[in-house]
């Protein structure tokens, strides 16, 4: 009896450290997938700035979070915006987004600051020219570009104006991007494995 008490306790007081090693198992696997997919786009696009890729586990709260980023030279992906991520075609494309908006940043501290402010009185527009740069970053590094086309109709809600709005209509985005692929890269649409996929249909 005493044996079985002391194994019962002794399997109580283990439960915690093994469940906090599978979390950090977990969150040390999907750290190191987007390690591997953010310096693969990097390298590929011979990127020769630092950039740091880090998984945040919280929600993400406050757009003030995203500013600081760019200053910390970071990419920041949140759980809430991982949870969407099916492949790592739709990974590429959410880290090459954040490599565009950080590698207009560059250049120096002067031209930097100035690149920020434009980035900040035409949001729309850097938008739109983010979402570009991030298809050349994806194809560049041999992912399929459509993915960052599923990944915003999965993120980003079709509103019904953008007048007093700092961001496009997703349908606008993404028309745009679709004209961009079968422009510049048409073998995508050409052989699309994503014909079937429902956030591409939609």
């Amino acid at each position: 009896m005493k044996k079985l008490l002391l194994l019962l306790l002794f399997c109580c007081l283990c439960l915690p450290v093994f469940a906090n090693e599978e979390a950090l198992t977990r969150l040390n696997t999907i750290q190191d997938r987007i390690d591997n997919c953010g310096t693969k786009i990097l390298n590929a696009n011979q990127i020769p700035d630092r950039v740091v890729f880090v998984y945040n586990d919280a929600e993400k709260k406050a757009i003030l979070k995203a500013d600081k980023s760019i200053m910390d030279r970071q990419v920041v992906l949140y759980a809430n915006d991982y949870q969407y991520i099916e492949n790592d075609d739709e990974l590429a494309g959410y880290l090459a987004r954040h490599i565009a908006i950080l590698s207009r940043t560059y250049a120096g501290a002067f031209n930097g600051f100035l690149r920020t402010l434009q980035i900040k009185v035409a949001p729309k527009k850097f938008q739109i020219v983010a979402d570009k740069i991030a298809v050349d970053y994806m194809v560049k590094a041999g992912y399929n570009p459509i993915a960052l086309i599923t990944y915003i109709h999965k993120t980003t809600p079709q509103k019904r104006y953008d007048i007093v709005s700092t961001q496009n209509l997703t349908t606008k985005r993404t028309a745009t991007l679709y004209e961009y692929i079968y422009t510049k890269y048409p073998y995508y649409l050409a052989n699309n494995v994503y014909i079937n996929n429902e956030h591409y249909q939609n």
